[in-house]
Protein backbone atom coordinates (compact mmCIF):
# COMPACT_ATOMS: atom_id res chain seq x y z
CA UNK A 1 0.00 0.00 0.00
CA UNK A 2 1.31 3.86 -1.22
CA UNK A 3 0.40 6.63 1.11
CA UNK A 4 0.17 9.82 -0.65
CA UNK A 5 0.59 12.49 1.77
CA UNK A 6 2.25 16.23 1.67
CA UNK A 7 3.55 15.77 5.04
CA UNK A 8 6.78 15.34 6.20
CA UNK A 9 7.27 12.30 8.36
CA UNK A 10 8.30 12.68 12.44
CA UNK A 11 9.07 16.51 12.68
CA UNK A 12 8.70 19.65 10.84
CA UNK A 13 4.77 18.96 10.19
CA UNK A 14 2.74 21.30 8.32
CA UNK A 15 -0.70 20.15 9.73
CA UNK A 16 -2.46 22.44 7.44
CA UNK A 17 -1.47 19.92 4.47
CA UNK A 18 -2.51 16.36 6.21
CA UNK A 19 -3.88 13.79 3.58
CA UNK A 20 -5.31 10.59 4.40
CA UNK A 21 -5.03 9.41 0.76
CA UNK A 22 -4.17 5.83 0.21
CA UNK A 23 -3.20 3.03 -2.71
CA UNK A 24 -4.09 -0.33 -2.11
CA UNK A 25 -3.79 -2.40 -4.64
CA UNK A 26 -4.41 0.07 -7.99
CA UNK A 27 -7.42 1.70 -5.80
CA UNK A 28 -7.10 5.26 -4.82
CA UNK A 29 -9.17 6.15 -1.69
CA UNK A 30 -9.16 9.50 -0.36
CA UNK A 31 -8.71 7.84 3.36
CA UNK A 32 -8.82 3.79 4.83
CA UNK A 33 -11.95 3.52 5.91
CA UNK A 34 -14.99 1.92 3.75
CA UNK A 35 -18.21 0.53 3.79
CA UNK A 36 -18.59 -3.17 4.86
CA UNK A 37 -20.42 -5.27 2.36
CA UNK A 38 -23.76 -6.46 3.56
CA UNK A 39 -24.76 -2.59 4.85
CA UNK A 40 -26.82 -0.57 2.56
CA UNK A 41 -25.22 -2.05 -0.50
CA UNK A 42 -28.12 -3.41 -2.65
CA UNK A 43 -28.84 0.19 -4.70
CA UNK A 44 -26.67 2.82 -6.49
CA UNK A 45 -28.28 5.39 -4.43
CA UNK A 46 -27.86 3.90 -1.15
CA UNK A 47 -24.25 3.57 -2.13
CA UNK A 48 -24.03 7.13 -2.81
CA UNK A 49 -24.95 8.24 0.34
CA UNK A 50 -22.62 6.29 1.83
CA UNK A 51 -19.93 7.66 -0.25
CA UNK A 52 -20.85 11.32 0.50
CA UNK A 53 -20.82 10.75 4.48
CA UNK A 54 -16.91 10.45 3.56
CA UNK A 55 -16.14 6.45 3.22
CA UNK A 56 -12.65 5.85 1.10
CA UNK A 57 -14.73 3.10 -0.77
CA UNK A 58 -17.62 1.28 -0.57
CA UNK A 59 -18.33 -2.24 -0.65
CA UNK A 60 -21.47 -3.91 -1.97
CA UNK A 61 -23.82 -6.63 -0.68
CA UNK A 62 -22.81 -9.87 -2.10
CA UNK A 63 -24.24 -10.27 -5.62
CA UNK A 64 -24.87 -13.76 -7.22
CA UNK A 65 -25.42 -14.78 -10.70
CA UNK A 66 -29.19 -15.12 -10.98
CA UNK A 67 -32.11 -13.18 -8.16
CA UNK A 68 -32.14 -14.17 -4.66
CA UNK A 69 -34.79 -13.55 -2.24
CA UNK A 70 -33.08 -15.07 0.56
CA UNK A 71 -34.07 -16.94 3.89
CA UNK A 72 -37.94 -16.35 5.21
CA UNK A 73 -38.20 -14.27 8.49
CA UNK A 74 -36.64 -14.07 10.97
CA UNK A 75 -33.54 -13.21 9.50
CA UNK A 76 -31.35 -10.38 11.48
CA UNK A 77 -31.56 -10.47 16.07
CA UNK A 78 -30.07 -8.17 18.48
CA UNK A 79 -27.71 -9.62 20.97
CA UNK A 80 -26.14 -8.28 23.89
CA UNK A 81 -22.85 -7.86 22.02
CA UNK A 82 -23.71 -7.04 18.32
CA UNK A 83 -26.11 -8.70 15.45
CA UNK A 84 -27.03 -11.99 14.29
CA UNK A 85 -28.43 -13.02 10.58
CA UNK A 86 -29.13 -15.02 8.48
CA UNK A 87 -30.20 -13.50 5.47
CA UNK A 88 -29.57 -16.30 3.05
CA UNK A 89 -27.61 -13.77 0.17
CA UNK A 90 -30.66 -11.98 -0.85
CA UNK A 91 -29.70 -10.00 -4.19
CA UNK A 92 -31.04 -8.54 -7.53
CA UNK A 93 -28.59 -10.87 -9.33
CA UNK A 94 -25.55 -9.32 -11.81
CA UNK A 95 -27.30 -8.87 -14.23
CA UNK A 96 -29.82 -6.34 -12.83
CA UNK A 97 -27.14 -5.24 -10.54
CA UNK A 98 -25.18 -4.03 -13.19
CA UNK A 99 -27.48 -0.79 -13.41
CA UNK A 100 -26.66 -0.01 -10.06
CA UNK A 101 -23.08 0.57 -10.63
CA UNK A 102 -22.72 3.58 -12.60
CA UNK A 103 -25.06 5.08 -9.77
CA UNK A 104 -22.85 4.23 -7.21
CA UNK A 105 -19.52 5.59 -8.72
CA UNK A 106 -21.18 9.42 -8.86
CA UNK A 107 -20.61 9.19 -5.31
CA UNK A 108 -16.44 9.37 -7.14
CA UNK A 109 -15.02 6.56 -4.61
CA UNK A 110 -13.91 2.89 -5.42
CA UNK A 111 -17.24 0.75 -6.04
CA UNK A 112 -15.45 -2.74 -4.90
CA UNK A 113 -18.39 -5.65 -5.55
CA UNK A 114 -18.94 -8.41 -3.42
CA UNK A 115 -19.41 -11.69 -5.48
CA UNK A 116 -20.59 -14.75 -4.84
CA UNK A 117 -21.58 -18.28 -7.28
CA UNK A 118 -22.36 -22.00 -6.92
CA UNK A 119 -19.27 -22.74 -8.97
CA UNK A 120 -15.57 -21.23 -9.56
CA UNK A 121 -17.22 -20.30 -13.31
CA UNK A 122 -20.57 -18.64 -11.54
CA UNK A 123 -17.54 -16.87 -9.51
CA UNK A 124 -15.96 -15.53 -12.84
CA UNK A 125 -18.72 -14.75 -14.92
CA UNK A 126 -20.78 -12.70 -11.96
CA UNK A 127 -16.93 -11.17 -11.84
CA UNK A 128 -17.01 -10.40 -15.71
CA UNK A 129 -20.50 -8.89 -15.54
CA UNK A 130 -19.75 -6.47 -12.80
CA UNK A 131 -16.76 -5.40 -14.11
CA UNK A 132 -17.69 -4.56 -17.59
CA UNK A 133 -20.59 -2.64 -15.89
CA UNK A 134 -17.89 -0.33 -13.89
CA UNK A 135 -17.25 -2.24 -10.64
CA UNK A 136 -13.22 -0.89 -9.57
CA UNK A 137 -12.68 -4.40 -7.46
CA UNK A 138 -14.19 -7.69 -6.39
CA UNK A 139 -14.53 -9.13 -3.19
CA UNK A 140 -15.42 -12.35 -3.21
CA UNK A 141 -17.69 -13.76 -0.80
CA UNK A 142 -16.29 -17.58 -0.21
CA UNK A 143 -16.76 -16.85 3.83
CA UNK A 144 -20.80 -16.27 4.63
CA UNK A 145 -21.26 -18.86 7.51
CA UNK A 146 -24.97 -19.22 7.02
CA UNK A 147 -24.93 -20.27 3.42
CA UNK A 148 -23.39 -23.17 1.47
CA UNK A 149 -20.60 -21.05 0.02
CA UNK A 150 -19.32 -20.27 3.09
CA UNK A 151 -17.57 -23.93 2.90
CA UNK A 152 -15.80 -22.62 0.29
CA UNK A 153 -13.62 -20.62 2.20
CA UNK A 154 -13.00 -23.47 4.51
CA UNK A 155 -11.12 -24.98 2.13
CA UNK A 156 -7.94 -23.89 0.48
CA UNK A 157 -7.63 -25.84 -2.60
CA UNK A 158 -11.18 -24.34 -3.14
CA UNK A 159 -10.33 -20.75 -2.84
CA UNK A 160 -6.95 -21.20 -4.60
CA UNK A 161 -9.50 -22.63 -7.51
CA UNK A 162 -11.93 -20.01 -7.19
CA UNK A 163 -9.49 -17.25 -6.62
CA UNK A 164 -7.43 -18.19 -9.80
CA UNK A 165 -10.60 -18.46 -12.47
CA UNK A 166 -11.92 -15.14 -11.28
CA UNK A 167 -8.26 -13.47 -11.49
CA UNK A 168 -8.30 -14.72 -14.91
CA UNK A 169 -11.71 -13.78 -16.23
CA UNK A 170 -11.23 -9.72 -15.27
CA UNK A 171 -8.84 -7.10 -14.79
CA UNK A 172 -9.98 -5.19 -12.14
CA UNK A 173 -8.48 -6.48 -8.34
CA UNK A 174 -9.66 -9.13 -6.49
CA UNK A 175 -10.05 -9.29 -2.83
CA UNK A 176 -10.88 -12.49 -1.20
CA UNK A 177 -12.98 -12.25 2.25
CA UNK A 178 -12.15 -14.73 4.63
CA UNK A 179 -13.77 -16.95 7.27
CA UNK A 180 -12.69 -16.72 10.64
CA UNK A 181 -14.87 -20.51 11.05
CA UNK A 182 -11.74 -22.34 10.41
CA UNK A 183 -8.52 -23.80 11.94
CA UNK A 184 -6.06 -22.04 9.94
CA UNK A 185 -7.06 -18.53 8.62
CA UNK A 186 -3.25 -17.58 7.80
CA UNK A 187 -3.04 -21.21 5.32
CA UNK A 188 -6.12 -19.90 3.81
CA UNK A 189 -5.02 -16.64 3.16
CA UNK A 190 -1.70 -17.61 1.34
CA UNK A 191 -3.49 -19.85 -0.89
CA UNK A 192 -5.51 -16.77 -1.98
CA UNK A 193 -1.89 -14.84 -2.21
CA UNK A 194 -0.84 -17.54 -4.40
CA UNK A 195 -3.33 -18.31 -6.83
CA UNK A 196 -3.42 -14.18 -7.07
CA UNK A 197 -5.13 -12.11 -4.79
CA UNK A 198 -4.89 -8.66 -4.71
CA UNK A 199 -5.56 -8.59 -1.21
CA UNK A 200 -7.52 -10.35 1.48
CA UNK A 201 -10.27 -8.49 4.30
CA UNK A 202 -10.21 -10.40 7.66
CA UNK A 203 -13.15 -11.68 8.62
CA UNK A 204 -16.66 -12.25 7.70
CA UNK A 205 -19.06 -13.31 10.85
CA UNK A 206 -18.39 -16.16 13.35
CA UNK A 207 -21.36 -19.07 13.00
CA UNK A 208 -23.62 -18.53 16.13
CA UNK A 209 -26.80 -18.76 16.77
CA UNK A 210 -30.08 -17.62 19.12
CA UNK A 211 -32.64 -19.49 21.14
CA UNK A 212 -36.10 -18.12 22.45
CA UNK A 213 -36.31 -19.57 25.51
CA UNK A 214 -40.17 -19.65 25.21
CA UNK A 215 -40.62 -21.60 22.44
CA UNK A 216 -37.26 -23.64 22.48
CA UNK A 217 -36.82 -22.45 19.05
CA UNK A 218 -34.39 -20.91 17.32
CA UNK A 219 -34.98 -17.58 16.31
CA UNK A 220 -33.28 -17.52 13.00
CA UNK A 221 -35.71 -19.24 10.63
CA UNK A 222 -31.93 -20.35 9.72
CA UNK A 223 -31.12 -21.46 12.85
CA UNK A 224 -27.52 -20.55 12.35
CA UNK A 225 -26.53 -17.37 11.55
CA UNK A 226 -23.43 -14.86 11.54
CA UNK A 227 -22.28 -12.83 14.55
CA UNK A 228 -21.15 -9.27 13.79
CA UNK A 229 -20.58 -6.19 16.20
CA UNK A 230 -18.24 -5.63 19.47
CA UNK A 231 -17.81 -9.16 20.14
CA UNK A 232 -16.12 -10.52 17.01
CA UNK A 233 -13.28 -7.34 17.32
CA UNK A 234 -11.07 -9.50 19.32
CA UNK A 235 -11.16 -12.54 17.11
CA UNK A 236 -11.08 -10.00 13.78
CA UNK A 237 -7.94 -8.38 15.33
CA UNK A 238 -6.20 -11.58 15.87
CA UNK A 239 -6.49 -12.65 12.58
CA UNK A 240 -5.62 -9.02 10.87
CA UNK A 241 -2.40 -9.30 13.34
CA UNK A 242 -1.77 -13.03 11.88
CA UNK A 243 -2.88 -13.10 8.25
CA UNK A 244 -0.83 -9.57 7.70
CA UNK A 245 2.38 -11.09 8.92
CA UNK A 246 2.19 -13.87 6.78
CA UNK A 247 1.57 -12.52 3.28
CA UNK A 248 2.86 -9.72 0.82
CA UNK A 249 -0.69 -8.36 -0.45
CA UNK A 250 -3.06 -5.87 1.72
CA UNK A 251 -4.89 -6.58 4.54
CA UNK A 252 -8.47 -5.19 4.95
CA UNK A 253 -9.48 -5.31 8.83
CA UNK A 254 -13.77 -5.96 9.23
CA UNK A 255 -15.28 -6.72 12.31
CA UNK A 256 -16.87 -4.79 15.26
CA UNK A 257 -14.86 -1.34 14.12
CA UNK A 258 -17.06 0.91 15.86
CA UNK A 259 -15.19 4.14 16.95
CA UNK A 260 -11.40 5.52 15.51
CA UNK A 261 -9.57 3.28 18.46
CA UNK A 262 -11.04 0.16 17.11
CA UNK A 263 -10.31 1.15 13.63
CA UNK A 264 -6.48 2.51 15.03
CA UNK A 265 -5.80 -0.90 16.77
CA UNK A 266 -6.54 -2.84 12.90
CA UNK A 267 -4.00 -0.67 11.59
CA UNK A 268 -1.40 -1.13 13.91
CA UNK A 269 -2.22 -4.90 13.95
CA UNK A 270 -1.14 -4.77 9.86
CA UNK A 271 -4.54 -3.54 7.99
CA UNK A 272 -4.17 -1.31 5.24
CA UNK A 273 -7.88 -0.46 5.57
CA UNK A 274 -10.50 -1.18 7.40
CA UNK A 275 -14.61 -1.92 6.63
CA UNK A 276 -16.98 -0.54 8.92
CA UNK A 277 -21.09 -2.62 9.19
CA UNK A 278 -22.53 -2.96 12.01
CA UNK A 279 -22.22 0.28 13.42
CA UNK A 280 -24.21 2.09 11.27
CA UNK A 281 -26.97 0.19 12.97
CA UNK A 282 -26.73 2.05 16.34
CA UNK A 283 -24.06 5.32 14.67
CA UNK A 284 -26.23 5.93 11.57
CA UNK A 285 -23.09 7.04 8.24
CA UNK A 286 -22.03 10.15 10.70
CA UNK A 287 -19.62 7.08 12.07
CA UNK A 288 -17.57 7.09 8.86
CA UNK A 289 -16.51 10.13 9.10
CA UNK A 290 -16.21 10.17 13.12
CA UNK A 291 -13.91 7.55 12.93
CA UNK A 292 -12.03 8.93 9.83
CA UNK A 293 -11.51 12.20 11.70
CA UNK A 294 -10.53 10.41 14.97
CA UNK A 295 -7.47 8.75 12.94
CA UNK A 296 -6.42 11.90 11.23
CA UNK A 297 -6.33 12.91 14.88
CA UNK A 298 -4.75 9.82 16.37
CA UNK A 299 -1.55 10.27 13.51
CA UNK A 300 -1.49 14.50 14.37
CA UNK A 301 -0.87 13.77 17.75
CA UNK A 302 1.55 10.64 17.37
CA UNK A 303 3.56 13.10 15.31
CA UNK A 304 3.29 10.74 11.76
CA UNK A 305 3.01 11.99 8.45
CA UNK A 306 0.89 9.15 7.16
CA UNK A 307 -1.18 6.14 7.52
CA UNK A 308 1.43 3.64 6.31
CA UNK A 309 3.54 4.58 9.35
CA UNK A 310 1.78 2.95 11.98
CA UNK A 311 0.15 0.11 9.54
CA UNK A 312 1.66 -3.50 11.55
CA UNK A 313 3.58 -1.09 14.09
CA UNK A 314 2.46 -3.82 16.66
CA UNK A 315 4.72 -6.52 14.74
CA UNK A 316 7.45 -4.12 15.78
CA UNK A 317 6.77 -4.17 19.35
Amino acid sequence: MRIKSALKSKGGVDMASFDMEIEMAGLKMRNPVMLAAGILGVTGSSLKRVAEAGVGAVVTKSIGLKPCEGYPNPTITETSCGFLNAMGLPNPGAEEFKREIPIAKEGGVPVIVSIFGASKQEFALVGSTVEKAGADALELNLSCPHAEIGTFGQNPDLTFAIVECVKKSVGIPVFTKLSPNVTDIVAIARRAEEAGADGVTCINTLQAMAIDIETGRPILANRIGGLSGPAIKPVALRCVFEVSRAVKIPVMGCGGIVNWQDAVEFLLAGASAVQIGTAIAHRELGVFRAITEGIEAYLKRKNYGRVEEIVGLSHRC
